[in-house]
């Protein structure tokens, strides 16, 4: 890699090493300089810039990310974002039990100081969409000796999530004199509660004296009624292998495989079998929605992973819970350990306007490849990985309502359509204001008709408000297009614009939260607003 100081007639496709902000110039770190961008550098009196110019024998920071990412994340319930700024985001396929080599990823790690990977613990449980390990590749290029060695021990199976399996579960609760019904009431709703989160479902319950032969009897109703896991709940703590609870284990033919745990809370918990029937003696812990060692081993078997006294035995290491306050509880937020998850965005589609410079036609209703333009729009933005997508309509709306019927779309009507634009996506963005548990909008126009799912999937991977890229923009070769991507703080402002503009004005208000995200395609730039526009069209996709 040739790194330095460049005069800007020698600039042609540089690597960016720092930022350059110049009257009317605004490019980020990693952008690869075009003829465009060289010519609007010089216009704003730059005279020279600090770049790399990469080697043959290198790799780019987002081909290397995304050429790893793609080998760490093969068929293994795991998904890769596309790389930005050299770093991919791999998030769970879904909810299950994650786990992961410590020494495939410290080999890894020590393989050469450009390539680095962080993940999760292992056995975290984790949710479908969450975030289960981050590759940064740390300087502008990878040398490509480093990049194969790291590809043959990506290929290792270092990482995976293994899958939560739906089952039935029963549970036997014992009862003394003392015992106190309401908690025995609030142990079976944490209970199920605890078991929803896995997948799991509590399909009966049976209070049974506190004795080994009515609890073997209680767990012959269980496996009759279906159950392919039983949960023991003693009145009393279980003390010994002899007592209650794993009597009536052995007492039905079963077999108690490991009393105790290194997990505190959570140390007096019984692990058994019976036949192909996973036996627990919960800990009284377990009564209580905070984490304990039940939910680790609750997790694993949900999981179809092993709980035997080797795992139990290994569990010591991060096992001290009772002194750790800002351990979240399974049960409280978003996700089963507290992970961070993939931003959660809405998709708007613009649809509202008149179509004036289209003449006497609703460009809107115009068909490309045998359907409306709205809908082949509005099919490709559905593809992308959005939590939800609301269609602004105004002009016509009606008709275009019947172009996108049967669409898993949210219509709302802009009311004052006719003032252009800003009408639209006042409404638009008013009707996600309150959204619950958003992240960010994508703002797309009813009018592009080849903008894909993968180009929304890429805005998505760059999207990082506490990175400082709270606006992302994509580009191909320098010119910036549609759709863009903003922050849920973003919102307010949009409730207040005026006239025939779009978000030009809160984009070019905050220079240093956008991200400029470099596009293959050149169809974030296509748009049929036209006669002209739709007739070049027709003629160069036909």
């Amino acid at each position: 890699m040739e790194f330095g100081t460049f005069p800007l007639e020698q600039a042609l496709g540089l690597v960016l090493a720092h930022s350059v902000k110049a009257e009317g110039v605004s490019f980020k770190k990693g952008r690869v300089l075009s003829e465009v961008d060289v010519d609007a550098l010089c216009s704003a009196g730059v005279k020279e810039v600090i770049g790399a110019r990469l080697g043959e024998d290198e790799l780019g920071e987002d081909r290397a990310a995304d050429g790893l990412a793609d080998l760490l994340s093969g068929g293994n319930g795991i998904e890769a974002r596309p790389a930005f700024t050299g770093r991919a985001n791999l998030f769970a396929a879904h909810a299950g039990v994650f786990r992961v080599s410590s020494e495939l990823v410290n080999t890894f790690n020590r393989l050469d100081e450009s390539i680095t990977l962080a993940t999760v613990e292992d056995y975290a449980t984790v949710e479908v969409g969450q975030m289960v390990a981050t590759l940064k590749i740390i300087p502008l290029a990878v040398p490509r000796t480093a990049y194969v060695r790291a590809e043959e021990v990506a290929q290792g199976g270092m990482m995976t999530v293994a899958p939560f399996r739906k089952r039935p579960v029963g549970m036997v609760q014992t009862v003394l004199p003392a015992t106190n019904e309401k908690m025995l009431t609030k142990t079976v709703e944490v209970t199920t509660a605890r078991l929803a989160q896995l997948g799991l479902s509590l399909i009966a319950e049976h209070r049974t004296a506190h004795d080994s032969a009515a609890v073997a009897e209680a767990m012959a109703q269980q496996k009759a009624a279906g159950a392919e896991l039983i949960l023991l709940v003693g009145a009393s703590a279980i003390v010994d292998r002899r007592d209650v609870l794993p009597a009536a284990v052995e007492r039905v033919g079963g077999v108690v495989e490991h009393f105790g745990m290194p997990v505190d809370p959570g140390n007096l918990i019984l692990t058994g079998r019976w036949h192909e029937i996973p036996v627990i003696g919960m800990p009284g812990c377990a009564r209580s929605p905070k984490l304990n060692g039940f939910d680790w081993a609750l997790a694993r078997l949900a999981a179809d992973l092993p709980v035997s006294r080797q795992e139990i035995t290994g569990m010591g290491v991060g096992g001290l819970l009772k002194e750790i306050d800002t351990r979240p509880s399974p049960r409280a937020g978003k996700g089963p350990d507290g992970g961070r998850s993939r931003p959660k965005i809405a998709g708007i589609i613009l649809a509202g306007g008149s179509s004036r410079r289209m003449g006497d036609v609703n460009k809107l209703l115009i068909e490309i490849d045998g359907k409306p333009l709205i809908r082949r729009v509005a099919e490709r933005v559905l593809a992308a990985p959005l939590t939800g997508v609301t269609l602004v309509v105004g002009h016509e709306a009606e008709a275009i309502s019947q172009a996108v019927e049967g669409l898993d779309l949210t219509l709302v009507s802009a009311p004052e359509h006719q003032e252009g634009l800003a009408a639209s996506l006042r409404t638009g963005a008013q009707s996600l204001l309150n959204a619950p548990d958003l992240d960010g909008v994508v703002v797309c126009l009813g009018d592009m008709p080849d903008v894909s799912a993968t180009v929304i999937d890429r805005l998505i991977g760059a999207f990082d408000p506490l990175e400082g890229r709270a606006i992302c923009i994509p580009t191909h070769h320098g010119r910036r297009g549609n759709p863009v991507l903003l922050a849920k703080s973003y919102l307010e402002a949009l409730t207040h614009l005026k006239g025939d503009v779009g978000a030009k004005h809160i984009i070019a208000s905050n220079p240093d939260l956008v991200a400029e995200v470099e596009m293959p395609d050149p169809a974030i730039l296509v748009d049929l607003d036209t006669p002209e526009a739709l007739a070049h069209y027709q003629e160069t996709n036909t």
